[in-house]
């Protein structure tokens, strides 16, 4: 059975002191046990089946042994089975895996009122935490949700909505003699949940088709009608946000705002449906990273792929908010093609509207 897809509500902290410690420690133990389960899957992987309750009953005492709680050693479990999942889903070599440079820890479903990791409607939340010793304690962090994030959190709250959280570790170190820990905590609900909070259209005004054509630095909408014929064509921009020491937050609140701005300007334009290119099976392959990164060609940049990836989900996530259908097509041939050239001369487009245009074309 598909799993449902979810929504991530971001709570930003920083914190110091001794309870920064306890975070730091958790964290560490959390990654430390992701290692050994990641070092043995590998070995055992000859009789490894794709079956999370399987995996379970392999690993979890392993990961226990590490960090002594069953919501986050089941936590531990189920992050590498989603790596070994998406790996097999890519064809990629599982043996060739290593855990990136990422410090988190989660709760491994969701569950009303959380548990490991409990959010109060404010923002706080109240966190189990575990010392390098075993020792355990529960401490009390100040979040702050992320714009426009707050009234959908008191909902999850007050409606005793299911949800599985997640700190992640964005930054660590030493100020003014103190240990200090900044970071996000996230809490993922269901998307209908989301939706249903969120929605601010039933209908389209049309019947147009919207091609959209994501790069690291702008969003392409080319508009169609039915028969093929190109109505409109926009371009949004996010430039900025590739400058030095740019805060990645502020990047994805600025896409955030672009995807948005996009959207809106798909539905007054009278287009009932945004085709997308189909984003590949990430599951958590940002949590990883593959040896010598090489995948579909010589040329293929990973990093560049998952960013833009994200800006696809994000899209798809948004825009039902917008009364619009979603559909996905195949890349191949929207860049780099005859097809590609002869539009660009003929409507004299530049190459990445083209590419919107031909998404929209192969969806007709």
């Amino acid at each position: 059975m598909q799993e449902q897809p979810l929504y991530t509500i971001k709570l930003t902290f920083n914190f110091n002191g001794e309870n920064a410690k306890k975070i730091l420690s958790t964290a560490w133990l959390f990654k430390t046990a992701c290692h050994r389960i990641l070092s043995r899957s590998k070995q055992l992987e000859h009789v490894l089946v794709p079956s999370k309750v399987a995996w379970i009953k392999l690993f979890k005492n392993k990961a226990y042994e590490l960090i002594p709680n069953k919501r986050y050693s089941y936590g531990v479990v189920y992050l590498v089975y989603g790596i070994w999942e998406s790996a097999r889903s890519l064809g990629i070599d599982y043996s060739n895996v290593e855990l990136s440079d990422w410090l988190l820890f989660q709760h491994y479903e969701r569950e009303v009122n959380g548990n490991v990791i409990r959010v109060y409607e404010d923002g706080s939340a109240l966190i189990t935490t575990y010392g390098y010793d075993g020792s355990k304690d529960r401490i009390l962090i100040n979040a702050k949700p992320n714009k426009g994030q707050a009234d959908l959190l008191k909902e999850v709250v007050e409606l005793r909505e299911k949800y599985m959280p997640k700190l992640i570790i964005r930054d660590y170190g030493v100020r003014d003699s103190k240990l200090y820990v900044r970071g996000e905590i996230h809490i993922s609900v269901s998307y209908d949940f989301y939706l249903k909070h969120a929605k601010r259209y039933d209908e389209p005004k049309g019947n147009l088709i919207g091609g959209v054509d994501v790069n690291t630095d702008r969003i392409n909408l080319a508009i169609t009608d039915a028969d093929g014929r190109l109505r409109d064509a926009k371009t949004f921009w996010f430039r900025e946000i590739s400058a030095r020491g740019y805060p990645r937050s502020r990047a994805w609140s600025v896409i955030g705002m672009i995807v948005h701005k996009m959207l809106r300007c798909a539905y007054n334009h009278g287009v009932s449906t945004i085709v997308l290119e189909n984003p590949e099976v990430m599951g958590r392959l940002r949590f990883f990273w593959i040896k010598n990164g090489r995948r579909l060609h010589r040329n293929y940049n990973w990093r560049i792929s998952i960013f833009r990836n994200r800006i696809i989900e994000m899209i798809a996530m948004k825009a039902p908010i917008y009364g619009l259908r979603v559909n996905y097509v195949n890349p191949k041939g929207t860049t780099r093609s005859r097809e590609h050239d002869d539009i660009m001369m003929r409507y004299g487009l530049d190459k990445h509207t083209a590419s919107a245009y031909l998404i929209a074309l192969k969806s007709i």
